[in-house]
């Protein structure tokens, strides 16, 4: 065991490829790595051995009895021809731990002479769930930047990629390792939703970047699912949501609610899970923009949980 790293094998790799990715937007990236690494029957060889402090906010009650819960885990698997390392962490850890366990992951890495570091991510958009996810890309090198138009992979222009899965990219930098985050597209009103069909837009780029072949029909019956779901929710929010051209789907209706709003709700119900004391903040959010109606049920669920 080295720098808070648990190894349960030694592994014998050349130059190998990382994908590294943590819970966010869609669960895009988790569910893209996650699937990677069964389809590939990738095998574990690593654990971070995460602070168990570091993201308590309740205890667990089983039969009337209490226990902390367990540290969430963050796993390092690995697969030989191609040589690729894949890294998972089960949740996002916030300031100096997030920063801390980055530099974890980096130190494997390093060790193991990852040629580059790729990471995942959803990119909301005022779209239909019948929409294609569209792919862009973003590099920590100019260099790296220019490769990825060349090889005909758009670039975002600008923005933030937020959490660790964009955090990477900088931190990854200042190690000297090239990093890549993939970003799919995917309705800005259903981010808290799973969306394979996002996953399954990275898969076919990573199998572009990396030469690789990784069959993603598995996935359409999760699309299929969710897509059924996304059809009854946008049905709802159709009246007060701005779906982008070229669909033009909805008629207009006189407040609309901006893309950058949304996700501020988004970020609020975050914090109220944490802090209840934000739940009024979220509360005036819904009730401006007449959202409680259709958020009533998620609102009232974070109360619940604190029971």
């Amino acid at each position: 065991m080295e720098y808070g790293i648990r190894f349960y094998k030694d592994i014998d790799v050349v130059n190998p490829v990382m994908i590294a990715a943590w819970p966010g937007m869609g669960n895009v990236a988790l569910g893209t790595a996650d699937y990677i690494r069964r389809k590939m029957r990738a095998v574990r060889f690593a654990q971070v051995l995460t602070d168990p402090l570091a993201t308590l906010d309740a205890v667990e009650v089983r039969d009337g009895v209490s226990k902390l819960p367990k540290a969430p885990l963050s796993t390092f698997y690995y697969t030989k021809n191609p040589d690729l390392i894949i890294f998972e962490g089960e949740v996002q850890l916030p300031g100096r731990n997030g920063i801390d366990l980055l530099n974890k992951v980096l130190h494997v890495a390093a060790d193991l002479k990852v040629s580059r570091i790729f990471t995942g991510a959803a990119l909301p958009m005022p779209i239909s769930y019948k929409d294609a996810s569209l792919v862009y890309a973003a590099a920590n090198k100019e260099l790296l930047r220019d490769y990825l138009k060349d090889s005909g992979i758009s670039v975002m222009d600008r923005g933030h990629i937020s959490g660790l899965n964009g955090l990477m990219l900088g931190f990854a930098a200042k190690k000297g390792i090239d990093a890549v985050c993939i970003l799919a597209t995917m309705p800005q009103y259903a981010i808290g939703l799973p969306n394979p069909k996002a996953s399954s837009a990275i898969i076919d780029c990573l199998n572009k970047i990396l030469n690789i072949s990784i069959d993603v029909r598995e996935l359409g019956g999760y699309v299929k699912d969710m897509e059924d779901r996304m059809a009854v929710i946008e049905d709802k929010v159709k009246d007060v949501l701005t779906i982008e051209e070229p669909l033009e789907l909805y008629p207009r209706h006189q407040k609309k609610v901006p893309g950058y709003i949304m996700e501020r709700i988004e970020r609020l119900f975050v914090e109220a899970k944490e802090d209840r004391n934000k739940a009024s903040s979220l509360k005036g959010e819904l009730d401006r923009w007449d959202l409680y109606g259709l958020y009533e049920d998620r609102f009232l669920d974070l109360f619940k949980e604190n029971q």
